[in-house]
Formats: structure tokens, sequence, C-alpha cells
């Protein structure tokens, strides 16, 4: 089996979206392994999002991840769960994402997207060790 990080980020926890992402994913026949509510701290974003560091989006895109809970989760399915995942996400901008995606179902804001997943096998195994270093 294959595992991959998704987030249900500060917009999805307020708006009480994170049982129909979750739902999506598991109805896609992936398998929840792991998942926390937590505050995601400063120190935790900047690891999170190194590659987004010097970037003119990145404080707003720290300060966006940090100022209320996510729900962080570790999904678990066949090869590329990963992909699968960012399929059923949809585009990064709401407007442009399919209907039928979470985020073309459920997404308004660019800057609040609802949800962050995985983009490789290699994000995955990176990102699972930050937020959940006893799976990795």
């Amino acid at each position: 089996m294959n595992r991959t990080l998704v987030i249900c980020k500060p917009d999805a926890v307020e708006r009480g979206l994170v049982g129909e992402l979750v739902g999506r994913l598991e109805r896609k026949g992936l398998r929840l392994v792991a998942a926390q509510l937590r505050q995601i701290d400063e120190a935790t974003a900047s690891e999170h999002y190194e590659e987004h560091r010097g970037k003119p989006f990145y404080p707003d895109l720290v300060g966006f991840i940090t100022r209320s809970p996510s729900m962080v989760l570790v999904m678990e399915g066949p090869v590329d769960t990963w992909s699968i995942v960012r399929t059923l996400m949809g585009s990064t901008n709401p407007a442009e994402a399919p209907p039928g995606t979470i985020r073309g179902d459920l997404g308004t804001l660019l800057t609040e997207n609802l949800v962050h997943g995985s983009d490789s096998a290699e994000s995955a195994a990176r990102e699972i060790a930050i937020f959940f270093p006893g799976l990795a």
C-alpha cells in the first residue's frame, strides 16, 4: 500500500467540511491511517512549505495555515495514492477546478482552497515525516 499526506486546511475546518472531504477520499477507496486536528505552528509550516520560502505569497501562505486548526491526515491506497488525491482535489484555483472535485464543488478562493495533498511520492514521504514522524 502507498501513503500520502492530506491537510484539511483552516477554511475547511472553519466551514465544517472535514467530514465531507474525508468521506470523498474514503468513497474513492482510500483508507484513513492517521488523523490529527492540530494548530500548525510557524516552525512546522515553514518546514512544510520550505520550497516556497522567498516567494511573494509565502507570508500569506504561512499566515493562512497557522491561523486556526487544520485536520492533518495520512491516507493509504494503491500505487500513486498521491495522484489519486490530487485528482480528487481539483485545480488549485477553485474557479478552474472541474465540478465533482473538492475545490470545484466546495472552493471559492484561490488563497483559501480547502485542502493540501502531497504532489509526489517523495513529497508524501517528507510531509508525513513532518506531521507523523512515527509513521515515516
